[in-house]
């Protein structure tokens, strides 16, 4: 489990990860070797199932991984828990009736409904019994923001109990404002903040996914304390890119 990591998450201490959406081991493993506080791994627009996710959490090994389902299935919430997940993040939370669902879901009882099984969590059952008693707080459950709708209603959501923070998604965001792939437009700027300052009334953390490093930086400023910032296929076509590009230039001339 990771205990030390969720105390960190809602101290609000700054966590800076990245997203792994390949399953591959070895990417995987180079990624989680980089110096990353977690990795978000990637389930919703990337084809991992279960068998791949558990490939995936395997190789990360001790860096904590939050990984982004598909759905808010209680299903997908069970099985990314089992596999030793240090949390999710889910994915269109727009309502408190979905938010409160997804909490039940991830919480074991009281605080929630999520059903037990023998699974890599906890051992394989060696260490059930250490595990129920305490992964309802080695778990991070958080909720994304990524519809205008979700905005509306982010502060009811941010105050649900179970629920450890609000994760903004400002490409979703911006595409149900009218103004696709605008982050910086000022409506989604407003929005943004709107969210930011939802879960700081409440000490909740506040989470943001951007591509450029001067962007997320700008938001640690002013308060994101969980971000992740660029994926691994961007990594793969950047540095692939940039040496075929070099390749083909021409080559400086000799001197006469």
């Amino acid at each position: 489990m990771h205990a030390n990591f969720c105390e960190r998450l809602r101290r609000r201490n700054v966590l800076i990860g990245t997203i792994a959406s390949l399953d591959s081991i070895a990417v995987v493993e180079i990624i989680a070797a980089s110096g990353f506080d977690w990795l978000f791994i990637e389930a919703e627009h990337a084809p991992n199932g279960p068998a791949a996710l558990e490939r995936m959490l395997v190789a990360a090994r001790d860096t904590p991984c939050l990984v982004r389902l598909p759905n808010h299935e209680p299903t997908w919430i069970k099985r990314a828990l089992d596999l030793g997940a240090a949390g999710i993040i889910v994915p269109q939370v727009n309502s408190v009736g979905e938010a409160r669902a997804i909490a039940q879901a991830a919480r074991f009882t009281p605080a929630g409904q999520r059903g037990l099984g023998v699974c890599r969590a906890n051992g394989y059952g060696y260490t059930t019994g250490d595990y129920v008693t305490n992964a309802n707080a080695a778990t991070a459950v958080m909720v994304q923001a990524e519809h205008i709708d979700a905005v509306a209603n982010a502060s009811s959501i941010a105050s649900i109990d179970g629920i450890d923070g609000v994760f903004v998604g400002p490409y979703d965001l911006s595409a149900s404002m009218g103004v696709p792939g605008e982050i910086t437009h000022p409506e989604v700027a407003a929005a943004i903040e709107t969210v930011r300052a939802a879960c700081a009334a409440v000490g909740k953390p506040v989470g943001y996914f951007g591509t450029d490093p001067g962007d997320v930086k700008t938001r640690i400023a002013t308060g994101f304390n969980l971000v992740a910032c660029g994926v691994d296929v961007l990594f793969l076509r950047a540095g692939a890119s940039a040496l075929a590009a070099d390749l083909r230039a021409p080559a400086p001339r000799s001197p006469a």
